[in-house]
């Protein structure tokens, strides 16, 4: 992936790491390197470059760190009085473990320093620790031979996620939307849904999340772009993570809201100021539009990846779903992602039991739209005791037709799948190479799951997204029509709603 060729004025195919970006600045005779629109690949070059004397434009090196490393940004963090989960970090297993017992679980655990969530989970006993310390500790990076960062331990909070964007030049910080994902956190954020403006959000906790970004991006003398990650939980947000750099929604934002954000940070980096462009501090006013991204996934071309979503990101590209209501904006998105909505036929539902009272409303909403009900002995008894009709299919070895044949005789047109809290730590176990271990509930979700992507069946693992498709469908179904306009048009207003 690279810069189109006629984007820039040289374009050099050549590795992101120390020597060769080293070497291509000697070229150029650069006044310095700019690392914020290179992921957190380019930002773990901020330390090596700047070593080497070469100047880092926009936030400074040492601010960098004090958004990456825990024990400092923990400590600005409690002098700003902005809430965080509980948690810690460290290099070593055993006080990893004693963490953990002190915090309590499920735990959400990552190294630092590390990119699209690489080794990052949720884990809900000591054993599933355990085993994800020996993982972990292999996946942080190393600087001149020596383990960089930590283990990130932190207390895992069940709310709605909130991803924040923002451009500061030291001063002011111009915020140019929000973002709530539609699944709830736990989930990396390139693999959720996310819908602008975050219109779900209340007053109160929308203008706390935007002072609070003003705050910290000020702490940290932000210049240029950084990304901020909340999670609403009991009503207060609190901060998951700072990037010190643009995000993969800098893009998406700009779009929709028309806000150059790149070209603003670019400017900031080069020594101007936003107040003197004609911007002020805070949310710059929503657009009359709803603007939804929902991820694309490849796991069909790569083996042995399974498409239960979690922590670590999984999906290789994005689509954006654009109307002036939320419904229309979820339906076109699932459009794009999916190649279209199933318009009827069978659904195969096999719900962990945590979820089963939370799915029962959803699931009734599809037998209601005409879909036939196919579901595991568990899932089957709890429809039945709910009123709601289902046909009871076997699992895999304890007769036929299983849930594999439904899918692969084509019955299915779409598969909700959700696995328990043992099952992901069993996931994750399997995942760090002892397949053998994983138990047979979690081998044969795979194989539903892996089924599903092979025949291109929508395949719903978080009961968020499910619920969302199925509104989408129920509106498909009613004959709802889908205005069409472009971009600019949406933003301008010139674009009303179906009526």
């Amino acid at each position: 992936v690279s810069t189109d060729f006629d984007c820039s004025t040289r374009l050099y195919f050549e590795p992101l790491d120390e020597e060769a970006v080293a070497a291509v600045i000697a070229e150029e005779r650069a006044v310095g390197a700019v690392v914020q629109f290179g992921g957190q690949t380019a930002i773990n070059l901020a330390t090596p470059l700047d070593r080497r004397g070469i100047a880092i434009l926009g936030t400074s090196v040492t601010n960098i760190d004090a958004a990456e490393n825990r024990s400092t940004f923990e400590l600005m963090m409690s002098k700003l009085e902005i809430p965080q989960p509980h948690g810690a970090a460290t290099t070593d297993p055993a006080e990893a473990m004693d963490i953990a017992d002190r915090i309590g679980f499920p735990l959400l655990v990552r190294p630092s320093y590390v990119l699209g969530g690489r080794a990052m989970e949720i884990v809900h006993g000591r054993d599933a620790m355990q085993r994800y310390l020996e993982a972990a500790m292999a996946a942080l990076p190393t600087d001149a031979g020596a383990r960089r960062g930590a283990v990130l331990i932190d207390r895992y909070l069940f709310g709605t996620e909130v991803d924040v964007d923002a451009i500061g030049d030291g001063e002011t910080v111009v915020i140019p939307g929000l973002m709530a994902h539609v699944e709830r956190a736990g989930v990396h954020s390139g693999d959720s849904m996310a819908a602008y403006p975050a219109a779900q959000l209340s007053d109160d906790v929308r203008d706390r999340i935007v002072a609070d970004t003003v705050r910290i991006a000020q702490a940290l003398d932000v210049r240029g772009l950084c990304n901020i990650q909340f999670v609403v939980y009991r009503g207060l947000p609190h901060v998951l993570e700072v990037n010190p750099r643009a995000s993969r929604t800098v893009p998406f934002l700009s779009k929709v809201t028309g806000v150059p954000m790149v070209e603003l940070a670019t400017r900031v980096m080069r020594g101007e100021k936003l107040a003197a462009l004609g911007w002020t501090s805070g949310l710059v006013a929503p657009r009359p539009l709803v603007a939804v991204k929902a991820p694309v996934f490849s796991t069909v071309k790569l083996a042995d990846v399974d498409t239960a979503l979690g922590p670590e990101m999984k999906s290789t590209g994005e689509v954006m779903g654009i109307d002036v209501e939320l419904g229309a904006a979820l339906e076109k998105a699932f459009i794009a992602a999916l190649g279209g909505i199933p318009d009827g036929g069978s659904a195969l539902c096999s719900v962990a039991d945590s979820d089963k009272a939370e799915a029962l409303p959803i699931l009734a909403q599809l037998s209601a739209l005409g879909f036939t009900l196919y579901a595991t002995t568990g899932t089957a008894q709890a429809l039945e005791a709910a009123g709601i009709s289902a046909v009871a299919v076997a699992k895999i070895g304890h007769g036929r037709p299983n849930v594999i044949d439904v899918i692969d005789d084509g019955r299915a047109t779409l598969v909700v799948n959700t696995v328990s809290h043992f099952e992901t730590d069993e996931m994750n176990h399997a995942a760090h190479g002892d397949v053998a271990a994983a138990g047979r509930t979690v081998k044969d979700g795979y194989r539903i799951r892996l089924a599903a992507e092979q025949r291109r069946i929508p395949c719903c693992t978080s009961l968020d997204t499910a619920a969302a498709l199925v509104d989408a469908i129920a509106r498909h179904r009613h004959g709802v029509s889908l205005r069409i306009g472009q971009v600019r048009a949406y933003r301008d207003g010139a674009v009303l709603a179906v009526p």
